[in-house]
């Protein structure tokens, strides 16, 4: 082959390697493409469900939910089974995802802490803005839930979006998608950053809220915390399948109850401190083994909604001819219990809240079909450096979490972490694979708090055996045989709030 000859098919890419030299099959053409997308800046698409935790999926082997397209990411890309949130409510949640910082540097640890203020020093690093600093395109969709000044919540700008697709959907439903499938589908003359940000499967939360509203007395009933377009979507997942009769339902369709149904007996006290005269603390209480079914039915039906819609959004993106150019990373802000435990909803630091779905896919880049069981993915943190990485744009300074990247392309990476760390009001979490370390706020066992919450024996940490007790059953904490892995976990909490420069309230920090 002339010298000129080869340059010029190797200038015209991928395809025309392999068109010269068939017999050296799709890695090397895979490879040139690779080399060719590192020079262009590709598109990104975020897409994040709520509420999702990681096993509903059907690709995870549930067999109660169908999720084809979820399955079709995973398959065509590569998904991290040990994906953490840093916090299993919303508002906190995602303000990690849109800015690499951790909810309690703003002294953050729930929904009802939205009003507090983001310093300029945290939003000049928020996604947005680094993206658009890099010449992207920085356009949101659907559900925000960012918190801020008064008058800032829902305001993508402050974090860097210029543009709002869908602003009378605020909650990203349906209009929201065919918003975004039309984005996609439209000509672009620069890269774009799109986050398509769906409601569901959040809307489980209204069938017990509902329920909980109906038991309450007339006069002191909330049905002002009830809102119409979820209550729909509730009642259309609780139709049963045309001519089964509720018998066989529940004997055929309905999903049983999970394995770790029942309350650990040494739970931590911190769990239930918030949770009382809540709709979670009454249906803990209430809920019959009919009514705990029917709600992992419904969960799964609002995920297979969800699903629906993320179909959209590739068969969009697949349509507009992008992708190849265009990463696609799926995730959730948090989980939900599914009935684990007693629980509706979320708020809790066992593994059905805090584990969620995270799913990296850049066609002829990252590796297809790739399930990753080894490495702990910071989802908050970790989100912001791994776009940077894709994109070729510097990750901000300030950041301390860790891009996937490597990991997505089957490199090595070098001196990942060991573990992460989850927050929630009230208590906290040191997760190092086996181990799992959860201590509670020193005032949830105060004389005080334990006469309203009618606990007899304050349980202040909890430390779990993964390997032995996956359903998070038995409370090590007080076994001497444990007790190295306690200190340890105690050790590693202090060391990572040092490591990262933020303050660990002194009441998670327990003294014997």
């Amino acid at each position: 082959m002339l010298r000129r000859e080869f340059l010029q098919r190797t200038a015209c890419g991928a395809a025309a390697w392999a068109a010269a030299f068939p017999s050296l099959g799709k890695s090397v053409a895979a490879g040139f493409q690779a080399l060719e997308k590192s020079k262009t800046k590709p598109n990104i698409l975020l897409i994040i469900t709520d509420q999702q935790n990681a096993t509903m999926m059907s690709c995870t082997g549930n067999r109660w939910v169908k999720t084809p397209n979820m399955d079709r990411l995973a398959a065509e890309g590569v998904r991290f089974e040990r994906a953490y949130c840093a916090n299993p409510v919303c508002i906190p949640s995602r303000f990690s995802m849109f800015t690499g910082t951790m909810p309690s540097a703003i002294g953050m640890d729930a929904n009802e802490d939205e009003k507090n203020s983001v310093a300029p020093e945290i939003l000049a690093h928020a996604m947005g803005t680094v993206f658009q600093a890099a010449g992207y395109r920085t356009v949101y969709a659907g559900k925000v839930h960012l918190p801020g000044q008064p008058g800032v919540l829902g305001n993508v700008q402050a974090y860097g979006f210029a543009e709002r697709l869908a602003p009378k959907d605020p909650e990203g439903r349906a209009p929201t998608v065919q918003v975004c499938a039309d984005f996609l589908k439209a000509k672009h003359d620069k890269p774009f950053l799109l986050v398509a940000s769906l409601i569901n499967p959040h809307d489980i939360c209204y069938l017990p809220l509902r329920e909980w509203v109906q038991a309450l007395p007339p006069s002191a009933q909330r049905s002002r915390m009830l809102a119409p377009p979820a209550l729909a979507e509730v009642d259309a997942a609780l139709k049963i399948p045309a001519g089964v009769s509720a018998q066989e339902f529940y004997d055929k369709y309905c999903p049983p109850l999970p394995a770790n149904h029942a309350i650990p007996e040494q739970e931590l006290t911190a769990f239930m401190a918030t949770k009382r005269g809540s709709y979670l603390g009454w249906a803990r209480q209430n809920y019959s083994e009919h009514q705990w079914r029917r709600y992992r039915w419904v969960y799964a039906r609002l995920t297979e909604r969800v699903d629906a819609e993320i179909g959209q959004l590739l068969d969009a993106l697949r349509a507009a001819g992008l992708d190849n150019n265009t990463v696609v990373v799926f995730t959730s802000d948090h989980g939900d219990q599914a009935g684990a435990h007693r629980v509706v909803t979320k708020d809790y630091l066992y593994e059905e809240s805090t584990r969620v779905p995270f799913m990296v896919r850049w066609t002829g880049v990252t590796q297809a079909g790739r399930v990753d069981t080894e490495h702990f993915v910071a989802s908050g943190l970790d989100l912001i450096p791994t776009l940077c990485d894709f994109a070729g744009v510097p990750a901000p300074a300030a950041l301390k979490g860790c891009s996937v990247r490597p990991l997505a392309e089957g490199r090595a990476a070098d001196d990942w972490r060991k573990y992460v760390v989850v927050e929630n009001r009230l208590s906290r979490l040191v997760h190092s694979g086996r181990w799992k370390y959860m201590v509670g706020h020193a005032d949830t066992i105060t004389p005080k708090s334990l006469e309203e919450m009618a606990v007899q024996q304050p349980v202040r940490e909890m430390l779990i055996d993964l390997e032995k007790d996956p359903g998070e059953m038995t409370n090590l904490a007080d076994d001497p045989a444990s007790r190295p892995q306690l200190e340890e976990g105690r050790r590693l909490l202090q060391a990572w709030y040092a490591a990262h420069k933020l303050k660990l309230d002194s009441a998670y920090i327990v003294k014997d």
